[in-house]
């Protein structure tokens, strides 16, 4: 019995002299943006504050009617306190814009937090596991990938209704499907790498090595892809209302006021405009600061980006 123990602590040490010299995981490196990645995230940053503060100092509340003529251009005559003129029904456009960022900003967020939460967690798995599990979570996904968002967006509301909580996860749903796919190849990267051999020899456990080495190294490219999976969020909640299908009135959102305000630029009102390019200055910051963080890593991240 000695001499079996002592053979197998021998088998153990060469083991680990074997892997004494593989590197250490990657360090982790500091974040440094540009002035454009800057501005991204100042846009950003008001937008989530007015998420927050919007309806508090909004003049008007989103569903008030105290315009009475519909399209009425901003400071025009006695109601000046529409700074940005009134809406085809006579409701304040920047009031329902502060209320409306809590809907489609808010709505996108919850949605990709959960589809992240979905994706990531299937997908280290897969990774880590490989086998039978890989498999079946990989033809599952590929089945739902193969559909059309907007497509799987409209039968999901058809069978279910229009919700804020149907929008929510059908929206997770959707996109866990993307976050899955990037979240198993970075998973399936990281674990061939020498420093997880090396914990491996060791005697790590599994989910050390997910803990430890494989989501610490997978990190900023999952925050970058977040980034992302965020704007795709937003045009699709947006698309969806402005089918009239999304968020239901007399609640505001952006993509909403888009569609029940176009006939207003016959008449040369901007109702129409200011939603859109609320849309526009949240998604474009956001794309800013991706594209900000993927120069900084020489691009690479963006070529891991599904």
């Amino acid at each position: 019995m000695t001499d079996q123990a002592t053979a197998k602590e021998e088998e153990v040490i060469a083991k680990l002299d074997a892997f004494a010299e593989l590197p250490d995981a990657p360090p982790k490196r500091g974040l440094k943006l540009t002035w454009v990645g800057k501005l991204g995230v100042a846009i950003v940053v008001f937008w989530l504050i007015i998420v927050v503060i919007g309806p508090s100092i909004a003049p008007h509340h989103e569903m008030d009617m105290d315009g009475d003529d519909s399209f009425l251009d901003a400071y025009s005559g006695e109601y000046g306190s529409f700074y940005l003129g009134t809406d085809y029904i006579g409701r304040d456009t920047f009031s329902r814009i502060l209320f409306g960022a809590r809907n489609t900003i808010g709505i996108s967020l919850v949605a990709t937090l959960l589809a992240y939460l979905v994706g990531i967690t299937l997908g280290i798995l897969a990774a880590v596991k490989g086998g039978w599990i890989d498999m079946g979570i990989s033809r599952v996904n590929d089945a739902i990938l193969a559909l059309p968002t907007i497509m799987l967006g409209l039968i999901v509301i058809a069978a279910f209704g229009s919700s804020i909580i149907i929008l929510i996860l059908t929206a997770a749903l959707i996109y866990a499907t993307s976050v899955f796919r990037i979240a198993r190849a970075l998973g399936q990267d990281i674990m061939v790498q020498d420093f997880v051999e090396a914990a491996h020899a060791r005697g790590e456990g599994v989910w050390w090595i997910i803990k430890s080495e494989v989501l610490p190294n997978a990190a900023m490219p999952l925050a970058t892809d977040f980034g992302l999976r965020l704007v795709f969020v937003v045009l699709f909640i947006s698309s969806l209302s402005f089918l009239g299908l999304g968020v239901q009135p007399p609640a505001s959102d952006w993509g909403s006021m888009v569609r029940e305000n176009l006939q207003g630029l016959t008449y040369g009102s901007y109702a129409a405009i200011w939603p859109a390019l609320s849309i526009a200055s949240f998604t474009i910051a956001i794309n800013l600061i991706v594209d900000d963080i993927s120069a900084k890593s020489g691009g690479s991240l963006a070529k891991k980006m599904v």
